[in-house]
């Protein structure tokens, strides 16, 4: 997927930074049953799994291990503070993969191995996309171009006919042929770079 130890946690850091202002964003200004880009996801169903994947999750990830067990019914959002507990959180996760070590070798993800490498592209895959998908469901602007539109867009391509698979992707969405790189990745993941259309929020 070409996201390297070399560039790989400048990368991540920039993503995490663009998600965690979005995420301050919503808990600023925007009430938690908004519709999202997610189908069946409302805000706050979006931003717990945000929160969970993107910091708790990738912090664990950068160790070999998986996520605490009770946290994957935690309603993050209940609690004050959230968005500051999850930059904090995040800025956990985003140390963990400065480490060289973390980027090397394999790891077991639902009893397969996979390289250190795949996983850490994944996660700044979760970061982006989500972290778009808030930003739209609460009026604000998402910024990836360059070198992280490009690793975005690499681990689409990657592993959309999987995500697909398991429902994690929607169908592809037609862009123009002279989208961004970074529309082009939405377009990939099943995101509409357009939405919302006109009377779907609330």
């Amino acid at each position: 997927m070409n996201t390297s130890q070399a560039t790989g946690p400048a990368l991540m850091a920039a993503a995490a930074a663009e998600t965690a202002r979005v995420v301050t964003g919503a808990a600023e200004t925007a009430t938690l049953d908004r519709q999202t880009p997610c189908p069946d996801w409302d805000l706050r169903t979006l931003l717990n799994h945000t929160i969970l994947w993107t910091s708790y999750s990738a912090e664990r990830r950068a160790y070999g291990q998986s996520v605490a067990e009770d946290l994957m019914s935690k309603d993050f959002t209940a609690e004050p503070g959230y968005a500051q507990a999850y930059q904090a959180q995040l800025a956990r996760a985003v140390q963990a993969w400065s480490d060289p070590e973390a980027w090397a070798g394999d790891r077991s993800v639902m009893g397969s191995a996979m390289p250190a490498a795949d996983i850490a592209a994944m996660l700044i895959m979760e970061m982006v996309l989500h972290g778009w998908d808030v930003a739209k469901a609460t009026g604000q602007d998402y910024h990836c171009d360059g070198e992280l539109a490009q690793a975005l867009l690499n681990t689409v391509q990657a592993q959309g006919d999987t995500f697909r698979q398991y429902q994690g992707f929607a169908a592809v969405v037609p862009v123009p042929d002279d989208a961004s790189t970074f529309d082009r990745a939405l377009s990939l993941s099943g995101r509409d770079p357009d939405w919302p259309k006109i009377g779907t929020v609330t």
